[in-house]
């Protein structure tokens, strides 16, 4: 059985990433919670983590770490799951639209935190920020266009979707302004049962972490 290491469900975007596409795709997992910014965090992580972060999953002791990395093991564990579009053409520009989410968009980052609990309509909404919300909304847009939603590459969510699911999260606590196909995406990810349990969770959760949330209370 996998073993999902990962950090507060209110805080964590990375971890809800692969747990999102676990618990959507029916994968057998237990899950080892990690709480942030506690005197013991780092060393906790250590145990597991090479890179002193999570998630990391662990299947019979191997270690995986780094959130696209693992939605890979998995892509290669489950060829039938359905990890990625089946298609090619569809694959390369999922695994593109996955990476370009990985390795980019720092100044949504850094203005929007993630948060699930809090909602700070307006805040975070400086230049730089909006303008990483605007290129999210228009590769949203040509991807439902493209492929008929309500998910990026059709009906399936994938681990593209997967990806950006902590991103709708940010949307929905800050408000970011979206177009109308953004807004039908937005919903579509919310009402995926996997993506309600992991934010009910966070809500629900009653640890709260100050240093993270003293930008919604200023």
């Amino acid at each position: 059985m996998y073993e999902l290491v990962i950090a507060d469900k209110n805080y964590s975007s990375w971890s809800m990433r692969p747990w999102v596409l676990m618990r959507h795709l029916g994968l057998d997992f237990t899950e080892r919670l990690v709480r942030l910014a506690q005197p013991d965090t780092a060393a906790r992580i250590a145990e597991v983590s090479p890179a002193g972060r999570v998630p990391v999953l662990l299947d019979d002791g191997f270690a995986v770490w780094d959130s696209l990395a693992i939605l890979e093991y998995l892509a290669d564990r489950h060829p039938a799951a359905r990890v990625w579009p089946a298609d090619l053409r569809q694959r390369a520009r999922a695994r593109s639209v996955a990476a370009e989410m990985h390795s980019g968009f720092a100044a949504l980052r850094q203005a929007m935190s993630m948060n699930i609990r809090k909602r700070s309509p307006g805040k975070g909404h400086t230049p730089e920020a909006l303008a990483d919300v605007a290129r999210i909304d228009a590769l949203w847009t040509e991807l439902l266009a493209a492929h008929g939603g309500p998910f990026l590459f059709g009906a399936d969510f994938t681990a593209a979707d997967a990806m950006y699911a902590p991103v709708v999260a940010r949307f929905v606590t800050y408000a970011a302004p979206l177009s109308l196909a953004a807004q039908g995406y937005v919903a579509a990810v919310l009402a995926l049962p996997a993506v309600a349990e992991w934010i009910a969770a966070g809500v629900a959760d009653p640890v709260t972490i100050a240093k993270y949330d003293a930008l919604h209370d200023a």
